[in-house]
């Protein structure tokens, strides 16, 4: 899925420090993240579609990249971030 231009401004307003930071650690993963349950739910309703699936596994391992990177620099974001998508538990 592509996001819808307007949605994902609205994720780099919330995101990030302006509503031109795209490239924040932060904006990345909430844009991913939001792509993820997009895919995870179209993926439940079509089982045998594996194409997408994988693409699915690709992104979850770039968040996972992105947030791996924001532990090693910045915890207390990474706590903030996680929250906030409710990622974790």
């Amino acid at each position: 899925m592509v996001l819808a231009q307007d949605y994902k401004q609205e994720i780099i307003k919330e995101f990030g420090s302006n509503e031109k930071d795209s490239g924040n650690t932060d904006v990345q993963v909430a844009l991913l993240t939001k792509r993820i349950s997009h895919l995870t739910e179209h993926v439940k309703s079509n089982p045998k579609d594996n194409h997408t699936r994988y693409g699915l596994l690709k992104l979850v391992g770039q968040r996972r990249s992105l947030l791996d990177y924001l532990i090693k620099n910045d915890i207390a974001r990474y706590r903030t971030l996680i929250k906030k998508l409710n990622i974790r538990k």
